[in-house]
């Protein structure tokens, strides 16, 4: 029988993404979890790929760009509030935040968010000053 689970949103991150951004987690289940992530005004996270997870992401607030790359298209989208995009697995992809606020994103991964080891850094379109670990 399914046990109920519920969060409320921090206040603080739970931690540094491996691509630099903040994440506070949120619930999660076997099949997938969630997540909000909070790119600071003016940052560039680091490119990164996902070695099994698929990710939806919805922007909630704060403005930017997503790069991603696949293995048949390339491209960058303008990331506003209201705007959701999937980042299927293998997809290199990257982050600015080019308004004055922070970008803030709900994230949903299937299946569940497997632990830092899934993001592996790749080559990105810009050059990254949010930076975490060894490059």
């Amino acid at each position: 029988m399914a046990t109920f689970t519920d969060k409320r949103l921090g206040t603080v991150a739970d931690e540094i993404a491996p691509d630099g951004s903040e994440v506070r987690r949120l619930v999660a289940l076997p099949r997938g979890s969630m997540g909000h992530f909070t790119i600071p005004a003016g940052q560039i996270i680091r490119a990164v790929r996902h070695k099994s997870v698929d990710e939806i992401w919805y922007v909630l607030e704060g403005s930017g760009e997503m790069w991603r790359k696949g293995p048949a298209d390339e491209r960058v989208i303008s990331l506003q509030k209201g705007v959701s995009l999937s980042i299927p697995v293998g997809t290199s992809f990257q982050v600015r935040s080019t308004g004055r606020q922070d970008l803030h994103v709900l994230g949903q991964t299937m299946p569940r968010w497997p632990g830092d080891d899934e993001a592996e850094i790749v080559a990105g379109k810009w050059t990254a000053t949010l930076v975490t670990g060894e490059q």
